[in-house]
């Protein structure tokens, strides 16, 4: 027979109330947790029991978790909430790092600071003071030329910020803009100086004057814009930072006056999925909530090979004309697939007048050319540039339009 985990539940033994402080923190965490939902898990946890741990955990799992993005935070805070002392120390000391060592022996995983901010909320436990302790003296600190708030959010992680701080980088993303300059095209627009003449207007005017030209008529070519495609990994490990980039990418598209002719939009995890139609809605949160509910693979699995070629055959020639820009999001960590992935880049790239990779991995500072998918991908690029904070976003937008920006390729080609 298997043996049973007993559980150790908090100080208070009414199983019924913890349950209810327990979905108010997934509440405040961002998991959308109802009445309903409070009661059906206080009967099933009535039905099942809660003698062993996991099957308490997964009664509770099935009741209040609808959606794949929510998993993560319901774990860390199950694991808060329901005891791991040694993951409580670990919070409590993330939130004051100038207190204890323990917040420097690793960095926050995925939503454990929403998961601690949902438990301990904002006002922090105070040091305990002994009676030897002196009183802290008052220091006055001039903070005239420090960072201000959102200076020091624009180089935080999008995987480490809270749920405040994610509201925030919303609102400051969606005051980013991306241009980009206009190109020369082969078609001639009238002009009243230059050094190139209209022919067509000089044969036309010669034609209804009898062959006498008073003046020569002067053209220059014709700007266009192009257009701006997306493709953006959706899978398990590129979730969060997905999610920020597609409401950069909205913003991009509803921005007034821009400069893009079209912008083209599709997700990828285990299927290609074009959301472009949902880029046109003006409400954000409406606008990803129906880009969600579309694209059903969601933080699902990854076939990045698989996807491009569903992409190079079925889309490329749609939106791919008038010297697109390709962004590419992903991290590039691939599963074997049937389909040869550097053949699928280099089909990309050639299709593109500009292919942008935009890898979360780079974030970190010895990152290298390891993963096979990553070591076929990178030649067919023609900048390679991290893509996992707002100052991220912000270079991106100063040098989309520079033919010159590798980004890090280089330095990255030299490791192969």
């Amino acid at each position: 027979m298997a043996e049973h985990t007993p559980i150790d539940l908090p100080q208070n033994p009414r199983l019924a109330r913890n349950i209810v402080h327990f979905a108010r923190a997934l509440r405040r965490a961002g998991v959308p947790v109802g009445t309903g939902r409070v009661v059906d898990a206080i009967r099933a946890v009535q039905a099942a029991g809660f003698t062993d741990r996991m099957d308490f955990y997964w009664t509770l799992h099935a009741c209040f978790v609808a959606r794949p993005e929510h998993r993560v935070i319901f774990a860390q805070i199950f694991r808060l909430f329901w005891r791991d002392p040694q993951f409580l120390e670990h919070m409590m000391s993330m939130m004051l790092p100038a207190v204890r060592g323990v917040a420097e022996e690793r960095t926050a995983q995925a939503a454990e600071k929403r998961a601690a901010q949902a438990l301990l909320g904002d006002q922090l436990p105070a040091l305990p003071e002994t009676d030897d302790q002196p009183p802290a003296e008052q220091i006055e600190i001039d903070a005239t030329l420090t960072l201000s708030a959102e200076e020091k959010l624009k180089t935080l992680d999008f995987e480490q910020m809270s749920v405040d701080e994610i509201a925030t980088a919303k609102r400051m993303i969606a005051r980013l803009s991306l241009p980009v300059k206009p190109l020369q095209s082969r078609c001639l627009t009238p002009a009243t100086t230059g050094a190139r003449l209209d022919r067509r207007a000089v044969l036309r005017t010669a034609m209804r004057r009898g062959g006498d030209l008073h003046s020569l008529p002067k053209a220059k070519p014709r700007l266009r814009w192009p257009n701006l495609v997306v493709l953006c990994d959706i899978s398990g490990s590129m979730s969060q930072y997905s999610r920020m980039v597609l409401h950069f990418l909205h913003a991009v598209a509803n921005e007034k006056g821009r400069d893009w002719a079209r912008v083209h939009a599709f997700t990828f995890g285990t299927r290609l999925t074009n959301i472009t139609r949902h880029l046109d809605t003006r409400d954000v949160d409406a606008a990803l909530a129906a880009a969600g509910a579309q694209a059903q693979d969601w933080e699902g699995g990854t076939r990045i090979a698989d996807c491009l070629h569903a992409f190079n055959h079925d889309w490329s020639r749609r939106v791919m004309g008038q010297g697109a820009v390709v962004l590419l999001i992903t991290d590039g960590l691939d599963r074997a697939t049937d389909h040869d992935l550097g053949h699928e880049m280099q089909r990309l790239h050639l299709s593109a007048r500009r292919l942008i990779w935009l890898n979360p991995l780079l974030r970190w500072q010895g990152f290298a050319p390891k993963a096979a998918g990553i070591r076929q991908m990178l030649p067919h690029v023609d900048s390679f540039r991290a893509g996992h904070s707002i100052q991220s976003l912000e270079d991106l937008a100063a040098v989309i339009s520079s033919r010159d920006d590798s980004g890090d390729k280089a330095r990255l080609m030299a490791l192969l």
